[in-house]
C-alpha cells in the first residue's frame, strides 16, 4: 500500500519521498519530507518537537536548531502560495502543527479494490496516457494554454505507429484531481503516464514533464524547459521525442520526422486556436458557436493554417445538424475546407465523429 497526500497545488508521495507542486518535484531533503508527512498526517493537531525529531532523525541526538532549519525550508516552499507562509504554525515551547489546506489521503491498495473500476489490460504494444498539465501561471485564464500544449503533444505521439496513445477525452477526466499513476494505469489500461506543468509569463514559457511507469511508479524521464514563447512548437516536439526515446531508445529517423509537422507561423493565430479548443471537443452547436469566431480570426491571420481549417470544418458539420443551419453555403464550406488540411488531427476526429 502506498499513500499520497494532496493539498493545495501540492502532492506528497510518501513511498517515493517526494513533494510535487503540480507535476514538478520540489527540492526538499528527506528529513524535511519526513517532517511534512507527520505534520500533514496530524490533521491540524499539535505535534511535539520530540516526536518530530524522532521521525526525521530516528535514534540520533541532535540540536533543536536542526528541526528549526528543516521547518524553515518547508515554510519557504509554501510561502510561494497565497497565505502559504502560515500553513505551519509554531506552538511556543510545544512544537508545530499543520493548518494549511485539508490534505486528502489517497491510498493504492490492491486488496481493497471493491470500489475501483475493473482494471483494463494494457495492449500488446507500449501504451501511454498524457495527463492534463497543471497550469502554474497563477492565472486561470491561462488554463487553455496548458490544455493546448497537451493536445499538441498527444497529436505528435499519436503519429508513432507502434505507440498506443489514449485519447484526450479519456485522460482529461482526471483534470483537477490528485490521482495515483497506478490507478490511471489500471483504469485506462496503460503502461506509462506523462505528467507535466506549464507556467507562461510574458514572452517566456516554462514546462516540466515526467514519464512514469504505472506498475512500478518508477520515473523513466524528467526534464524542465525554460524557453521563449516563439520556441513553443520546437519545445513540444522535443518533449514528444524525449518521451518516445525513453520508452524506445532505438527511435528511427523516419519516426522522428513523423513527429514533426508543419506548424503555424503566426503565434497569435495559434493562441486563438488554443482558446477555441475547449469549445471544439463537445460536439454541441452552442459550443461550436463560441469556437467558430476564434477560428475564423485565426484564419484571417494565417489563411493556410491547416489545423484551424480542420476544426472549423468539424464545427460546420455540427452546425448542419441544426435544421436552420442546413444551408448550401455551410455544406460547401465543410467540404472544401478539409481539403486544405494535411490529413491529420482535427479532420480525422471530425470524420469519425460524423460516422456515429
Amino acid at each position: 500500500m502506498t499513500a499520497i497526500y494532496a493539498f493545495g497545488p501540492f502532492r506528497l508521495d510518501v513511498a517515493a519521498g517526494i513533494l510535487f507542486r503540480g507535476a514538478e518535484p520540489v527540492a526538499l531533503g528527506q528529513r524535511a519530507i519526513a517532517l511534512l508527512q507527520i505534520l500533514v498526517e496530524g490533521g491540524g493537531n499539535p505535534i511535539s518537537k520530540d516526536r518530530l525529531i524522532e521521525s526525521a532523525w530516528p535514534g540520533l541526538a541532535i540540536e533543536e536548531s536542526n528541526l528549526t532549519v528543516q521547518i524553515a525550508a518547508l515554510r519557504r516552499v509554501f510561502a510561494e502560495e497565497p497565505g502559504g507562509d502560515s500553513w505551519i504554525e509554531t506552538l511556543p515551547r510545544r512544537g508545530y502543527r499543520y493548518v494549511g489546506p485539508v490534505a486528502v489521503k489517497e491510498q493504492e491498495n490492491q486488496g481493497a479494490a471493491g470500489n475501483e473500476q475493473p482494471a483494463l489490460a494494457p495492449p500488446d504494444k507500449p501504451s501511454l496516457a498524457v495527463m492534463p498539465f497543471t497550469n502554474m501561471s497563477g492565472d486561470p485564464e491561462q488554463e487553455y494554454f496548458a490544455d493546448g500544449m497537451v493536445e499538441d503533444i498527444i497529436t505528435g505521439l499519436s503519429r508513432i505507429k507502434w505507440l498506443f496513445v489514449i485519447a484526450r477525452n479519456s485522460s482529461f477526466i482526471y483534470k483537477g484531481q490528485a490521482v495515483n499513476v497506478g490507478r490511471v494505469g489500471r483504469e485506462l489500461g496503460v503502461r506509462y503516464v506523462l505528467e507535466g506543468s506549464v507556467r507562461k509569463a510574458g514572452e517566456r514559457v516554462r514546462v516540466s514533464g515526467q514519464l512514469i511507469e504505472t506498475e512500478t511508479s518508477v520515473h523513466l524521464w524528467a526534464e524542465r524547459y525554460d524557453r521563449r514563447l516563439d520556441d513553443v512548437f520546437a519545445l513540444q516536439d522535443e518533449i514528444t521525442l524525449n518521451v518516445v526515446g525513453a520508452i524506445e531508445p532505438s527511435l528511427r529517423e523516419a519516426e522522428i520526422e513523423r513527429v514533426k509537422r508543419k506548424r503555424p507561423e503566426n503565434l497569435d493565430a495559434y493562441d486563438l486556436v488554443l482558446r477555441a479548443l475547449p469549445h471544439v471537443v463537445p460536439p454541441m452547436p452552442a459550443e461550436a458557436a463560441k469556437a467558430m469566431p476564434l477560428l475564423e480570426r485565426a484564419l484571417t491571420l494565417e489563411p493556410d493554417y491547416a489545423g484551424a481549417h480542420g476544426y472549423l470544418a468539424c464545427l460546420w458539420r455540427i452546425q448542419q445538424r441544426e435544421p436552420r443551419r442546413s444551408h448550401p453555403a455551410c455544406a460547401r464550406r465543410s467540404v472544401l475546407w478539409p481539403r486544405r488540411c494535411d490529413g491529420a488531427g482535427p479532420w480525422r476526429i471530425c470524420h469519425i465523429d460524423n460516422r456515429t
